[in-house]
């Protein structure tokens, strides 16, 4: 069976059997059993003629309600088979008949549930790739370079911590979008494609949901997505947005991305992904790095900082002010953004990425021994190699300037 058809129907077979009264740990293995079930019947994807073996209903015609049979049985059979969940025999008898999936679709709830507060947002990303992405615990592990092991002791204890919740509650659509943009972040590693599979996440979710931010989000995606091709050279090293060659962005999805985002803009209620999104399509407009219009793209910076009082924002406004106004201007905003202030109170971890934003207006500025210490510094707290490595060889670029 093709596998992308079965990640598409895993969060509303998943939500069925939650709706049906299964506690989500014990809805979710029993939705696994059942895709490994429609894998191994149908190796080569279903054809005329092909059934599966237990003859639990046809799935060339619905394939949907075939693996809600299938999952719903397998949580039967596991919980006949344990005595301490003697109290659900009664449930456990009455199993539906064989027949059409119900036409309710629960899996927006199914996002909140995965994005509950009570979730770290490691647990979050976890349980919405394992739950709504469909992914399995050995793919998820490895985008996140961690042991299977690890990753299936992280996804046990974020379904137990949710097993308890009502599936009727209502959801927080804000926390939802942020877990599927920590997706997103992650990019690619391993044979999963993270920040594919977020967008593919966040359109399900904007089928559902009628909310300007999720279009903020899937537009913020998109733009970013599209420059892709563009960030590294094939030795993986980082290429900064003013060198990228932008020929080879993707003009289809950044034509896709401002249109979702005029459209949400249009409903007249801003949000902090609406805003990402406008920067990030200023910066797609502009034929050359040189033509990017700076001075919209500060006060979007101000939209932003309004909305969410983030030192991140403020650092890249920093940034953005450097190139409207010149580096003193950039270093004065700097200024008022001290590098241990990761909150409005000036308490907390280091602002990523600070060194490196001083660094690269110091050296517009022509201070290039201070540039150059401050790269070493910022490469030395970077948070992965390649931008590590980028950061590095900025500093020895200034340092053999030097020396000259």
């Amino acid at each position: 069976m093709d596998e992308a058809l079965l990640r598409s129907l895993t969060p509303s077979v998943l939500a069925i059997l939650v709706r049906r009264g299964a506690d989500f740990a014990a809805a979710e293995d029993a939705v696994q059993e059942a895709l490994i079930e429609a894998l191994r019947v149908w190796p080569a994807g279903p054809s005329p003629g092909s059934r599966p073996r237990s003859n639990r209903g046809d799935p060339l015609r619905d394939p949907k309600g075939w693996l809600v049979t299938v999952a719903w049985r397998r949580f039967l059979d596991e919980t006949r088979a344990d005595a301490a969940r003697r109290r659900r025999e009664d449930r456990v008898e009455e199993e539906p008949a064989p027949g059409p999936a119900p036409a309710v679709d629960d899996t927006l709830q199914l996002y909140f549930l995965c994005a509950h507060p009570s979730l770290t947002p490691s647990s979050a990303v976890a349980l919405t790739l394992r739950a709504v992405g469909g992914l399995t615990t050995r793919q998820i592990a490895q985008a996140y370079l961690v042991p299977e092991a690890t990753m299936a002791q992280r996804i046990s204890r974020a379904k137990r911590t949710v097993s308890g919740v009502r599936f009727d509650q209502p959801g927080d659509v804000a926390t939802a979008l942020r877990v599927l943009y920590l997706v997103f972040n992650e990019g690619y590693s391993g044979d999963v494609d993270l920040a594919a599979e977020a967008i593919r996440l966040t359109r399900q979710l904007a089928a559902r949901v009628d909310h300007p931010e999720v279009a903020g989000l899937l537009a913020l995606m998109l733009l970013h997505h599209a420059r892709r091709a563009a960030r590294t050279v094939p030795d993986g090293s980082l290429v900064p947005l003013a060198e990228q060659d932008r020929g080879r962005w993707d003009t289809g999805l950044i034509a896709e991305g401002v249109g979702i985002l005029q459209a949400a803009l249009a409903r007249d209620r801003l949000g902090e992904f609406q805003a990402q999104a406008a920067i990030a399509a200023l910066h797609a407009d502009a034929p050359t790095a040189e033509e990017t219009d700076w001075v919209q793209i500060v006060e979007w910076y101000d939209e932003l900082a309004r909305l969410t009082d983030s030192p991140v924002v403020r650092l890249n406004r920093a940034v953005a002010v450097g190139e409207a106004d010149g580096p003193r201007a950039g270093l004065a905003a700097l200024a008022e953004l001290d590098d241990s202030s990761s909150s409005s109170s000036g308490k907390g971890d280091p602002v990523p990425r600070y060194a490196a934003v001083a660094a690269y207006l110091h050296e517009r500025d022509g201070d290039l021994a201070t540039a150059a210490r401050l790269y070493a510094e910022a490469a030395r707290k970077a948070p992965n190699l390649a931008e590590r490595d980028h950061l590095t060889r900025q500093a020895a670029r200034l340092n053999a300037r030097r020396r000259r």
